[in-house]
């Protein structure tokens, strides 16, 4: 268990502690993750950003993820999508109010700083957890296109499959939890309030 997210980036802030003094560039996915990658920046002295994808929500489930979408509209798919009864016409229309969500939160979150550009450096992607796996990899997917010198996901608790899911993906991968129990991200927490648009833009000030 973690005490809240806080907590959670302290303690991959030690097993990150090889690229203090690196400059990581360090993307936090809105918006649970933002505070982390926030602090997890400070705490080994690189640059904070966040990396815009969403998850696509199942029909009538809609804390499960079916697939994600970036901004450029790339989409990941789960192979067990259609068992929960999204066809094609259901997931073409989630894709499309995800991507609405997106552009909204690009406008927003835009005029308060540019975008970080990752090419050519060390980025490590911080979610506060993984559990199907599909918004870290279409966040993954849509960084390798833009060269980092070295790829790393960070997180403190997921799902075998999950990480699983990942690994290949990446150059490194912090987790610090990977529990058999696994059923959803916020078990593993004390606290795990949901975080608003505010304080993200609150952050990106900071």
């Amino acid at each position: 268990m973690f005490k809240d997210r806080e907590d959670a980036a302290r303690q991959l802030a030690t097993r990150l502690a090889a690229y203090r003094g690196q400059n990581p560039l360090v993307l936090a996915i809105p918006r649970g993750a933002v505070p982390m990658g926030k602090l997890l920046a400070d705490l080994l002295e690189g640059e904070f950003d966040v990396v815009l994808v969403r998850k696509l929500r199942a029909p009538c489930q809609h804390e499960l993820a079916i697939g994600a979408v970036d901004e450029s509209g790339w989409t990941t798919i789960a192979p067990y999508a259609a068992s929960t009864g999204a066809d094609q016409d259901y997931i073409a229309d989630e894709k499309h109010h995800q991507l609405q969500i997106l552009h909204s939160r690009r406008m927003l979150y835009s005029p308060l700083r540019r975008p970080v550009e990752p090419g050519g450096r060390t980025v490590i992607v911080v979610d506060d957890g993984l559990a199907t796996g599909a918004t870290m990899t279409a966040a993954l997917h849509g960084l390798r296109q833009r060269h980092p010198h070295r790829l790393v996901c960070a997180i403190p608790v997921a799902s075998h499959e999950g990480l699983a899911r990942i690994r290949p993906m990446v150059d490194d991968v912090v987790c610090l939890l990977t529990p058999p129990d696994f059923q959803a991200v916020g078990q593993f927490y004390r606290a795990f309030p949901q975080i608003t648009d505010e304080e993200v833009t609150a952050l990106l000030k900071s």
